[in-house]
């Protein structure tokens, strides 16, 4: 072996060492560097995060304010019930997803196991009712019913029911006091979803998983005030999840309560009257059909004339609010929601719109005056009027011969409105209209107040609908594909009108016009909208926007924020034409299509004004409408299906009436027993805590009408 001189291994050893010094000497400068950025440039946030790693927040949820009628009666408040919850997240970690924790928890509660999974289930566009439709963090109720001893066996076996609580807590209910459903005024609740938190994050009301927010009626429309503001307190806890102090709390603040103008005795005989009046147009013959009347559906609205003061609104079919309380079940919501049950979560007051017959007859009575046609002059009341070979009846085709406007409002004569819009029709031009024809009949509806909201304090009032000439041409465009493809000039009744339409449905025709004039055809109300018009004829001519919302009270009863009454303009009439209106109308009630149903009233003391109408509706039955007036009240009631105005609708209104005034029989007033409501300025007194003084409501007695009522 040849022997390598030590010196020749040097410089690599030295290189190798230089080498590794600077790798080293790298790793060192770069760890270094890492170390500066993490504990100086963005040392403050990454602190901040690794303190809130070790804060749980425990949320306390506000007591929901409570809703009162006028007189402090609650018609929407709080109880405490044991509520049986479940942790979706805890459950989702286990093996089978909780399955067999659910079971477990079904056999306790006596319910089905599929019941019990349902009910935390997630909702989606696919998964039917019931099914959890807030967010997946927040515990999810499986039943607010459980006993002390099915809460006390959950309690006690915590190691079988993991991610289960069994807890005191208060829940929403309606009280219905004195059988005041008012169901879809109050509304209901359900729990937010995680959208609403995002879409709320920057609002003044930041809503929490555990939130339940109004979902209709009041409960929305206040849903802020109401709700109130969750507490948390946050706990500093280690690693382990001991808790090791207290970081911070925040007090939970109960919810407002609103007062509202209803008045539950008023509104218990509004809804008792309007389903009897409903059950007794269903005995009665339809001559037209040869069928009993279906009388589907109804509603009925109570105002106070010179406020705009909704003092009881009810719609039919109804439904229990309670039924939404501690999440629905399936059966429930398909009822609620499905065609079988007519929908009973709309509010027919506000949402159901239909052709409002001879009631509208108080609009083209305006009309014809402001287009210079003198309210006592005589127009022709002939039994039937022509128009190119069509001809248009009088309802029961009778004949008056000349007389007044104000006559032909209490006799309800279609054939003087039939000429008048049609002697309009022809000086705004007939098939060929002017550049800016006057539309006297048209625009004078508008500014009673149709074809817009009223601005009720209630969410999804729909507008109706007033046809004039930009109506037609939008509808027209939007159809006329649909129209030309079923129309046939020789077929049945749907395809010649779909025929006639695709040609010229664009147009005014003359027939439009006529239909118009007593209500028919193509427009559309509502019943707030028609109280409201017949409040503002009896007030002299302010068109309110009707309220219910009284006054927000804090729950110490410190703070109180009045919700006065709006006006949004005037009726388009003289004060001269105003009082010839109130005189006919009053005639209605005394001697015109009316006066069969207010036989025996105290007209001298409590003079009744009235308006009937009976819209007739292709492929139904007719729509009842009763519209009426004291000095005190406007009460507009309607029926689907149910017949004649004041033959359907006319007794429920009278019994109203009855109640309202303490009326009987013999058309004695009677003080003690009328259900007056508070005067607009009186509130019921709440203690600072929170005690509400409500009035009581009195006990059932005996009115004129079929049925008990309260006093």
């Amino acid at each position: 072996m040849s022997n390598i001189p030590e010196t020749g291994r040097t410089p690599r050893v030295t290189i190798r060492l230089v080498a590794i010094q600077i790798l080293v000497f790298s790793l060192l400068l770069t760890l270094g560097g890492r170390l500066w950025y993490l504990q100086i440039r963005n040392g403050d946030e990454y602190t901040a995060e690794a303190a809130n790693n070790h804060v749980q927040q425990v949320v306390h949820p506000a007591v929901r304010g409570s809703i009162l009628d006028a007189r402090g009666v609650p018609l929407a408040d709080n109880e405490t019930r044991l509520v049986v919850s479940a942790s979706r997240t805890e459950l989702m970690k286990m093996k089978d997803d909780g399955k067999a924790v659910l079971t477990r928890l079904a056999g306790v509660l006596d319910m089905k196991p599929k019941d019990v999974m349902d009910k935390v289930r997630l909702c989606d566009a696919k998964t039917p009712q019931p099914c959890w439709n807030g967010s997946p963090y927040q515990p999810i109720p499986i039943t607010d019913e459980a006993s002390p001893k099915q809460a006390l066996q959950i309690r006690e076996r915590e190691e079988d029911f993991p991610g289960i609580s069994a807890e005191p807590t208060a829940v929403r209910r309606y009280a219905a006091p004195g059988d005041a459903n008012a169901a879809q005024v109050l509304g209901y609740l359900s729990p937010v979803t995680d959208e609403e938190i995002k879409k709320a994050e920057d609002s003044h009301s930041p809503l929490l998983r555990s939130d339940q927010i109004g979902r209709n009626g009041l409960e929305r429309e206040y849903d802020d005030e109401l709700r109130g503001k969750a507490g948390v307190t946050r706990y500093e806890v280690d690693n382990l999840g001991r808790v090791i102090g207290q970081a911070e709390s925040q007090k939970a603040q109960p919810g407002a309560n609103v007062v509202t103008s209803i008045d539950a005795r008023v509104q218990a005989v509004a809804e008792k009257e309007l389903a009897q009046a409903m059950k007794d147009a269903r005995k009665e013959m339809d001559r037209n059909t040869g069928r009993k009347y279906e009388a589907d559906a109804g509603a009925v609205v109570v105002m106070e004339a010179k406020t705009g003061r909704v003092v009881a609104m009810a719609s039919n079919p109804t439904y229990d609010p309670n039924a939404w309380v501690g999440g629905i079940s399936g059966k429930d919501y398909k009822k609620l929601t499905g065609k079988s049950s007519n929908y009973p979560l709309l509010n027919r007051a506000i949402q159901g719109q239909s052709a409002p017959g001879s009631i509208f007859k108080v609009v083209p009575t305006t009309a014809a005056v402001n287009a210079g046609y003198p309210f006592d002059g005589n127009y022709n009341c002939s039994s039937s009027f022509n128009i190119g070979g069509q001809v248009f009846k009088n309802f029961e085709s009778k004949g008056y011969g000349p007389i007044s406007l104000g006559r032909a409002l209490e006799v309800s004569c279609d054939t003087v409105f039939y000429d008048l819009s049609y002697k309009q029709w022809q000086k705004d031009g007939g098939n060929k209209p002017k550049k800016h024809p006057a539309d006297w009949f048209y625009k004078t509806a508008h500014q009673f107040g149709l074809g817009k909201e009223t601005g009720i304090d209630l969410p999804n009032e729909v507008t109706g609908r007033i046809p004039d000439r930009q109506w037609k041409k939008d509808y027209w465009k939007a159809n006329k594909n649909a129209w030309c493809k079923y129309g046939k000039k020789s077929g049945n009744y749907g395809q010649r009108i779909a025929y006639e339409n695709c040609l010229e449905g664009m147009k005014m025709r003359a027939g439009d016009s006529v239909n118009y004039s007593i209500g028919q055809g193509d427009t559309l109300v509502t019943p707030i909208q028609m109280a409201t018009i017949y409040a503002a004829i009896s007030n002299g001519g302010t068109l309110y926007d009707p309220t219910i919302g009284k006054a927000i009270v804090s729950a110490d009863g410190k703070r109180v924020q009045q919700i006065k009454p709006k006006s949004h303009g005037k009726l388009p009439m003289t004060q001269g034409t105003r009082d010839k209106i109130d005189k006919a109308l009053a005639g209605v009630a005394t001697r015109g299509t009316a006066a069969w149903r207010f036989g025996g009233w105290p007209q001298d003391k409590i003079p009744m004004h009235a308006k009937t109408g009976t819209a007739e509706v292709y492929g139904k039955q007719t729509t009842s409408w009763f519209a009426t007036y004291t000095k005190d009240y406007s009460i507009v009631m309607t029926i689907s299906q149910g017949g004649t105005g004041s033959g359907a609708s006319g007794p429920a209104v009278r019994n109203i009436y009855n109640a309202l005034y303490g009326v009987d029989a013999k058309g004695k007033i009677d003080n003690k027993k009328a259900l007056l409501p508070q005067p607009q300025a009186t509130l019921p007194k709440i203690d600072s805590d929170g005690t509400i003084q409500a009035q009581p409501l009195g006990k059932p007695i005996a009115v004129v009408g079929r049925r008990e009522q309260l006093s």
